[in-house]
C-alpha cells in the first residue's frame, strides 16, 4: 500500500510567489490610514477631543473605506500567493497566524472592554475569508465577480424580508452580518458584505495582476526612503497592526493623565442624549436641539457640568431640572432663556 502523498507528491511545487512592491506600499498606506483612525478613536475615548470623531458619520465612512481597502488587497495577495496552485502549508500557516492574532484581540478586548469586545473584527474576517476564497482563485473570473456582487448585496436582501430576520439575529450568527441587529462591539467586520470585497480583490488580481507585473509600476522596487519603510510595514502588516494600537493607547493615556480631558469633552454626546430624551417625552425636535445647547451653557455657568458621571444633591437636581425646563421654553419661544 502506497504511503499517503505529501504536498510535493500530490502536485508540482508552484514557483515562488510573485512580490509586487507597489502592493506592499498600498498595504502600508492602508495601515497608516488605520492607525490614524485608531488614533482618532483613542483620543475620543480618552476624552482628549470634544467628541469621538471616529464615531461620527464621516469617521464611520473612513473606517469602512480603510477596512474595504485591506480586504481587496487580501484578495489580490491570495492571487499572487496561490495563483499557480494552492500552497497548503502556507494556507495553514497563514490561518494559524491570523487566527491566533484574532483570538488574542478577542481576549484582550474582552478584558479591557467586556461590554463591547471584538468577537469578529477585521482579523477574524481575513482569517476566515482567506480560506473561503481559495476555490475562487481558479473559478472563472465572471463567476467570482457575480458571487462578489451577491455577497455584497446579501445584507440588503436579508433586510427586505427574503430571509428570516429573527433567526439571523441570533448572537451565534452575528459573524454572518445578515441580521437586523447591530451588535455592541468595537470592531465588526462580518462575512457579509465584507467577504465580497475579498472576491473583488481576487477578480482584480486575476485580471489586472499579469498586466501590472509588466508595467513600470509592477517592476518598481522600494529600495530607499519612505517607499521602503512603507513597503516594509506592508510586508509585516500583521505585526504592525497588533503593536500600533497598544502603543497609541499608552501614549495618549499618558497625555490624558498630564492634561486631563478636553474642556468640551462630552458636550456632543450630552446634546444628542438630551435631544433624544426630549423628543421621547413629547418635545418638538428642533426645539429640543436648541434647548440641548442652552442646557450645556447653563449647566457650565451654574457649576453643574461634569466630565464624568456624578451624583447631584437634591438642590442641584432641582436646579438642573429648572434650567432644562427654562431652556426648552425659551427654545419654544414661550420664555426667556435661563
Amino acid at each position: 500500500m502506497a504511503p499517503f502523498p505529501s504536498d510535493s507528491d500530490a502536485a508540482p511545487v508552484p514557483p515562488p510567489r510573485m512580490r509586487i512592491d507597489a502592493l506592499d506600499v498600498a498595504r502600508g498606506l492602508a495601515l497608516a490610514a488605520m492607525a490614524a483612525y485608531h488614533a482618532t478613536w483613542d483620543l475620543g475615548y480618552l476624552r482628549l477631543t470634544p467628541e469621538n470623531y471616529a464615531l461620527t458619520p464621516p469617521g464611520r465612512i473612513a473606517a469602512h473605506l480603510i477596512a474595504g481597502s485591506f480586504l481587496i488587497l487580501v484578495g489580490a495577495g491570495l492571487v499572487l500567493a496561490h495563483g499557480t496552485g494552492i500552497r497548503r502549508r502556507a494556507v495553514l500557516t497563514r490561518f494559524a497566524r491570523i487566527g491566533g492574532a484574532a483570538l488574542a484581540v478577542t481576549v484582550a478586548t474582552y478584558l479591557l472592554f467586556p461590554g463591547s469586545y471584538v468577537f469578529f473584527g477585521i482579523l477574524h474576517c481575513i482569517a476566515v475569508a482567506s480560506v473561503l476564497a481559495l476555490p475562487f482563485l481558479f473559478a472563472p473570473a465572471v463567476v467570482t465577480a457575480v458571487c462578489a456582487a451577491l455577497v455584497i448585496a446579501a445584507p440588503g436582501v436579508a433586510g427586505w424580508g427574503l430571509a428570516d430576520g429573527s433567526a439571523l439575529d441570533s448572537p451565534v450568527l452575528f459573524f454572518l452580518g445578515l441580521g437586523k441587529t447591530l451588535p455592541q462591539t468595537n470592531d465588526y467586520v462580518p462575512l457579509f458584505p465584507w467577504f465580497g470585497l475579498v472576491l473583488v480583490g481576487i477578480v482584480a488580481g486575476r485580471l489586472g495582476g499579469p498586466r501590472l507585473a509588466k508595467t513600470r509600476l509592477g517592476r518598481w522596487r522600494a529600495v530607499r526612503g519612505p517607499g521602503r519603510a512603507t513597503a516594509w510595514a506592508g510586508r509585516h502588516s500583521l505585526a504592525v497592526y497588533l503593536v500600533h494600537q497598544p502603543v497609541l493607547l499608552a501614549l495618549f493615556s499618558g497625555i490624558a493623565a498630564l492634561t486631563g480631558p478636553h474642556p468640551r469633552a462630552g458636550e456632543a454626546e450630552f446634546r444628542t442624549v438630551y435631544a433624544r430624551n426630549c423628543v421621547a417625552t413629547g418635545g418638538e425636535a428642533a426645539a429640543c436641539r436648541v434647548a440641548a445647547r442652552c442646557v450645556v451653557g447653563a449647566f457650565r455657568r451654574d457649576g453643574l457640568w461634569a466630565q464624568a458621571q456624578r451624583t447631584f444633591t437634591v438642590a442641584e437636581r432641582a436646579r438642573a431640572q429648572a434650567l432644562s425646563q427654562g431652556c426648552y421654553e425659551a427654545a419654544e419661544g414661550t420664555a426667556p432663556a435661563p
